[in-house]
């Protein structure tokens, strides 16, 4: 548990596995409605697990999701595929609520709730997260697609693919040429020149050399 006012930007453990677990229902119910209206569920309800790789932000947890009367169903997978326990989370909880209210496991939860682009902001604990619930395939698409927004663009160097990094050519504070190196990375044993767009400065740098980034990790910020 973390104490009151407390603030982390990526959760932890348990609190990880409780936002993923709502996020997912969230989307099932969600899903739910959509073939409702579609008609195509023809009034009855099909009861299989599907697999779901959701992120909480960049940070994935693999699940099968599923219904059972009223409660939907969560299994963790495991590092070596195995599903978990059954998770039963109940909950009221309908498209446009700003919060999810229920119980995971008979525990009650609440957790704050904010459509986003693709996916759901969720708040609880002290921690906000955006939440992408993907099948797996989707997964695969959305793992090579950078995920940024209007508003970050030219502000920030994020990482473009998967990969280490080589090199940082630049220092916080000093000023760049559009067109001068800023970072190298090394994806798939070819290094990446990544290069700045349009003049500024450095305002901060996250990554060092020799750091293993995942796609669309910060490396550095302008001012």
């Amino acid at each position: 548990e973390f104490p009151k006012g407390f603030a982390v930007r990526v959760p932890e453990g348990e609190v990880a596995r409780r936002i993923a677990a709502v996020g997912t229902a969230i989307d099932h119910v969600l899903g739910e409605r959509k073939r409702q209206i579609s008609g195509q569920m023809g009034g009855r309800i099909v009861q299989r697990e599907r697999r779901r790789a959701v992120w909480l932000d960049r940070q994935e947890i693999l699940l099968e999701v599923g219904r059972e009367g009223e409660a939907i169903t969560i299994r963790f997978i495991d590092a070596d595929g195995k599903a978990g326990n059954v998770h039963l989370l109940q909950s009221p909880w309908k498209p446009g609520d700003p919060v999810w209210q229920g119980t995971i496991d008979g525990h009650f939860v609440a957790v704050q709730t904010r459509p986003i682009a693709n996916g759901i902001r969720l708040a609880h604990q002290g921690v906000e997260v955006p939440v992408y619930v993907w099948t797996e395939a989707e997964a695969a698409s959305a793992r090579l697609m950078p995920v940024t927004t209007a508003s970050d663009s030219g502000k920030k160097l994020l990482c473009p693919m998967p990969g280490l990094v080589v090199s940082i050519a630049v220092s916080e504070g000093q000023e760049i040429k559009a067109g001068e190196t800023l970072a190298v990375v090394e994806a798939m044993k070819m290094q990446n020149v990544l290069r700045a767009e349009q003049d500024g400065t450095v305002k901060k740098i996250h990554a060092s050399a020799g750091a293993t980034l995942a796609v669309d990790a910060l490396i550095l910020e302008f001012a």
